[in-house]
């Protein structure tokens, strides 16, 4: 069983950083790949970022992408989502999830390709 616990999340204005944090546990960390992905209120679970299992590769959302990284730090089993100039619309639960597969290089970007989910932690972007 995989264990994945975040941290990271607050209120924050709009222009303003955070990085979450993601611990995971019960699983070999470093031979998968790591997601985030968010929820606003009344609205699905998307894909923000993800990570391959080596590090070498990432995938972002078209939202996201220029303000948002994503890396891992596979000897402290950690994956982290760095959030630079955030608008209002980040706002939501982020949510961290490993892969169910192995060594794939490709990044997934589908909640189907995730197996394990952690708690979420609340971000929230004033205007």
């Amino acid at each position: 069983q995989v264990q994945l616990v975040e941290s990271g999340g607050e209120l924050v204005q709009a222009g303003g950083s955070l990085r979450l944090s993601c611990g995971a546990s019960g699983r070999t960390f470093s031979s998968y790949a790591m997601g985030w992905f968010r929820q606003a209120p009344g609205k699905e679970r998307d894909f923000v970022a993800g990570i391959n299992w080596s590090g070498g590769r990432t995938y972002y959302a078209d939202s996201v992408k220029g303000r948002f990284t994503v890396s891992r730090e596979n000897a402290k089993n950690t994956v982290y989502l760095q959030m630079n100039s955030l608008k209002p619309e980040d706002t939501g639960v982020y949510y961290c999830a490993a892969s169910i597969y192995a060594l794939l290089d490709p990044v997934p970007h589908r909640p189907s390709d995730y197996g394990y989910w952690g708690q979420g932690t609340q971000v929230t972007v004033s205007s």
